[in-house]
């Protein structure tokens, strides 16, 4: 199957069958696809924390408002998580950062303030999620991004050192044939190429 085609039928699954797992080897892919997930200046200020224990994920879920069902009932819940401070952010990843990239920090980044900084690094772990989402349609892996959680429930549950924060979480598994989001019951809707993209 083309990227194109995998871009037409992926959606966000809204319903998913709690009996189907996915495999310990696709879980072992998607461990290998976040880890080489691109970012400016090779930051990868991110911790990618994979949850299959029922408990923890049950325990997230309840923390998840509208999203709680798709949580519970999906294989795995991925929490994306960026580290919290800029000052993390130089101690445990640019001092061992490539020369350029440290420069470029040291230049354009480290002037400006913490939130401009911290905006950035959560920036960057947005780059990983589109990243994932196209890898787990290739994949053939239901998923349902989502920010609507409780983040700062979520980090005392799985962030409790403080180093890094949540910031949204992505439930992956397999759909529901009930589900009335899958492409063949509704059509996707996206605006027109003319209005979306520009060429100079």
């Amino acid at each position: 199957m083309s990227f194109l085609e995998i871009a037409k039928s992926r959606y966000t699954t809204k319903k998913y069958d709690s009996t189907k797992k996915i495999s310990g080897d696709k879980i072992e892919q998607l461990k290998d696809i976040l880890q080489l997930s691109p970012s400016s200046i090779n930051s990868q200020p991110w911790k990618f924390t994979i949850v299959e224990s029922t408990e923890v994920k049950n325990l997230l879920a309840s923390n998840s408002a509208f999203n709680q069902t798709k949580i519970e009932d999906a294989s795995h819940l991925i929490v994306f998580n960026v580290l919290s401070t800029k000052e993390y952010f130089e101690k445990l990843r640019l001092e061992n950062a490539a020369e350029g990239s440290k420069i470029y920090y040291n230049n354009f980044l480290k002037p400006r303030s913490e939130e401009e900084v911290t905006a950035w690094l959560k920036n960057q772990v947005y780059i990983s999620l589109g990243f994932f989402l196209a890898a787990c349609g290739t994949m053939e892996i239901d998923a349902t991004p989502m920010e609507g959680i409780n983040t700062l429930e979520f980090d005392k549950i799985i962030n409790e050192d403080g180093v890094y924060k949540s910031v949204f979480a992505v439930a992956i598994g397999y759909r529901n044939s009930e589900d009335t989001n899958q492409p063949s019951v509704t059509p996707k809707n996206r605006l027109d190429k003319e209005t979306t993209i520009e060429v100079r």
